[in-house]
């Protein structure tokens, strides 16, 4: 497993306390697919999951519309490296990878960077309408999954 990242910290001032605050804001590791996966906390707050797939797998360079993918609410990006979402690959591995992505910013999704804005704006909290935080391994697992959807279409 590969420990070599682009770095990405967030400034967190004026978030309410929770989980976030023993997370990280990215994560980069191989998974159990043998894909690269990867978590990337937004600027609002919401964690999004990534995975890479190679030059030659069917979806390389295709848009995130991809059917029969279930993931936290749905796809929502497509894109080769670029920013804060790449990675350092693994020897003998490829660099010109096409990473789809889901995003955890969704209709009832907890966001603390969002929820530190509406307070500044006097807006309630989202916690107190029910909004959930998405956690680092609730993201992992669905990340996971995904990788294991997109390597399956390669087959």
């Amino acid at each position: 497993m590969t420990t070599e990242t682009i770095e990405h910290k967030l400034n967190r001032t004026g978030w309410p306390a929770g989980p976030w605050d023993k997370e990280p804001d990215k994560l980069n590791w191989t998974t159990k697919a043998g894909l690269p996966g990867m978590i990337v906390r937004n600027r609002l707050g919401a964690l999004c999951g990534y995975v890479a797939v190679n030059p030659g797998h069917p979806l390389y360079e295709k848009d995130y519309e991809v059917p029969d993918v279930n993931v936290h609410g749905g796809l929502t990006y497509a894109n080769a490296c670029q920013g804060v979402i790449c990675h350092v690959p693994e020897p003998g591995q490829p660099d010109n990878v096409w990473w789809f992505g889901f995003d955890c910013g969704h209709y009832m999704d907890y966001m603390p960077g969002m929820a530190a804005s509406a307070a500044r704006a006097g807006i309630p909290d989202d916690h107190e309408l029910g909004a959930h935080y998405r956690t680092v391994p609730y993201v992992r697992r669905e990340v996971e999954s995904l990788a294991k959807q997109l390597a399956d279409m390669s087959d």
